[in-house]
């Protein structure tokens, strides 16, 4: 099971640091453009999620050949979802220590 965690955490740090360089690519620094990053991420979660969810319906009607292709969708969900939980647990550590600075 640490292997499991330890494979999601590799993964959010390399979609984190892409995500990032995009942005530095542009050179825009600006909370827009990171928030912009953001949303893009939250859609491909989503997009992801109905990808899963399509597969799913997929197997059920037996239209597919090979069901490894369900257990690779609902894996890329969900470790998707996981990164996006964490991610927003990390704003939120960030939002609540800007806020406890003492001006």
């Amino acid at each position: 099971m640490s292997a499991y965690v330890q494979s999601i955490n590799s993964i959010a740090a390399q979609r984190l640091a892409e995500s990032l360089n995009k942005t530095a690519e542009k050179n825009d620094n600006s909370f827009s453009a990171v928030f912009q990053s953001a949303l893009n991420l939250l859609e491909e979660t989503n997009n992801l999620q109905h990808n899963a969810e399509a597969q799913e319906l997929n197997l059920t009607l037996n239209y597919l050949e090979n069901p490894h292709d369900v257990t690779d969708a609902l894996t890329k969900a969900e470790m998707a979802i996981q990164y996006t939980v964490q991610i927003k647990n990390k704003a939120l550590e960030a939002y609540k220590e800007i806020m406890n600075i003492q001006i």
